[in-house]
């Protein structure tokens, strides 16, 4: 038995989605409204209300939206290189690279979206690199004792300090050897 009323439109789905990324990285979470994302992507109000039950909602599944690791597996790395290769794709795209930042400096003027995106994505994200460096302390690629929670803080300081100094058009190899220098500083020696 179908639910009742008409059935949600994929294409209405996207478009709202895709204004709401749009205005939040041209203006910020503070200054990005539902009237401003229903008019930009040509629904009503009560449109984009029926799919999201607020602004920060909003926010959160329009930056999801752009985050290719959704599938079973896709954040699974078998090892610290195809996490960092991950990480170096994602940050070697100028869009995604502004939507971070964006959502960084919400922490100031709007920082329900940060602690919301955080609760909702950041456990599933964190745990995955924690698997990883594990593993990679079981092989020793990593000094005995590593506070992996200390060094998942270190990385995740390091994408905010890429974000803030590095240029937008570096390139995918040049972050990757940026990441792979921050660790080899904190003993990281990939095995063979």
């Amino acid at each position: 038995m179908r639910a009742p009323g008409r059935p949600r439109s994929q294409e209405v789905d996207a478009a709202i989605l895709a204004a709401a990324l749009d205005l939040l990285i041209e203006c910020g979470a503070s200054l990005t409204s539902i009237e401003q994302v229903a008019q930009r992507a040509g629904v009503t109000r009560a449109t984009v209300y029926r799919r999201f039950a607020d602004k920060t909602a909003l926010l959160v599944q329009a930056i999801e939206s752009v985050h290719r690791d959704h599938e079973p597996g896709a954040i699974d790395w078998p090892s610290v290189e195809a996490m960092l290769t991950d990480w170096a794709r994602y940050l070697g795209e100028p869009r995604n690279r502004r939507m971070l930042r964006r959502l960084y400096g919400a922490a100031d003027d709007y920082p329900e979206l940060l602690r919301a995106y955080r609760d909702q994505n950041g456990a599933r994200r964190a745990a995955a690199e924690h698997a990883v460096l594990a593993a990679a302390l079981e092989r020793g690629e990593l000094p005995p004792g590593t506070d992996l929670g200390v060094l998942q803080q270190v990385l995740n300081g390091s994408i905010l300090q890429h974000l803030g100094s590095r240029p937008d058009t570096e390139s995918t190899a040049d972050i990757k050897a940026y990441f792979e220098a921050v660790l080899r500083q904190l003993g990281y020696r990939p095995s063979s």
